[in-house]
């Protein structure tokens, strides 16, 4: 593994897979798989938490962490099994001032993990962010993840992959036209 803060900042935020960001591609998924997946190992392990020590260090340790675990283990409950470790990593880069650091196209991706979390704490930080920023579109994004969390404590969608039951209302909720599923 020779793979630096740069490979992948470079790899995520060129302008070919910006347009891959948020759509489900299963060519997408086998690249970010083949290229990083080792790289994400040994963040899980701990042997990248000295990138933490750096604005862009700390972005593309949440990248790893949170954007391409999500990406690679879609609809798998290993996509989220990094997902504390990127909070806590973009909670360290906040109390450092590292996100003013950041340019807005960028600093959306550190903040993202907490709009991921299930804790209604991380939910609110996230919507500080977004607004500190005036990140409108990630904003109105920020709340609607966080009315999830105060209306069910956590992600219904989420429920049937983690082996969680649901409740009558989730149920509900998923089968609704306002229901976000991932």
């Amino acid at each position: 593994m020779n793979q630096s803060i740069d490979d992948v900042l470079n790899f995520w935020f060129s302008d070919e897979n910006a347009k891959k960001w948020f759509r489900s591609s299963d060519a997408f998924d086998a690249e970010i798989s083949h290229r990083f997946e080792s790289l994400w190992q040994s963040a899980l392990k701990g042997q990248l938490d000295s990138w933490a020590e750096t604005a862009d260090g700390c972005l593309a340790l949440c990248l790893v962490l949170d954007q391409f675990a999500l990406n690679m283990y879609r609809g798998d409950r290993k996509s989220f099994q990094t997902e504390q470790q990127a909070v806590d990593v973009a909670k360290k880069a906040i109390a450092q001032g590292f996100d003013d650091q950041l340019e807005d196209s960028r600093v959306s991706f550190l903040y993202m993990p907490l709009m991921h979390s299930e804790d209604i704490d991380d939910q609110n930080l996230s919507v500080q962010c977004f607004n500190k920023r005036n990140l409108q579109s990630n904003l109105r994004f920020a709340k609607h993840h966080r009315a999830i969390i105060v209306d069910f404590g956590r992600f219904p969608h989420r429920n049937a992959l983690l082996g969680r039951e649901s409740t009558a209302d989730e149920l509900a909720y998923l089968q609704s036209k306002r229901a976000f599923k991932g």
